[in-house]
């Protein structure tokens, strides 16, 4: 696993605290911002783990 796989399943991790917590108190943009950053962690790490995956297929 290199940094940028870790980085976008950290930022997708702190995304879905900020979404469950928002959630929790009630606060719509908390859970939307939290919702928002979770996916971009989602792509984030997708991404880093396809280029990965073409490094290990040479």
């Amino acid at each position: 696993m290199n940094k940028e796989q870790v980085k976008g399943r950290v930022e997708e991790a702190k995304g879905k605290i900020k979404e469950v917590a928002g959630h929790v108190v009630g606060n719509k943009d908390l859970e939307v911002e939290g919702n928002i950053q979770k996916n971009k962690g989602k792509v984030g790490a997708g991404a880093a783990d396809l280029k990965e995956d073409l490094k290990a297929a040479k």
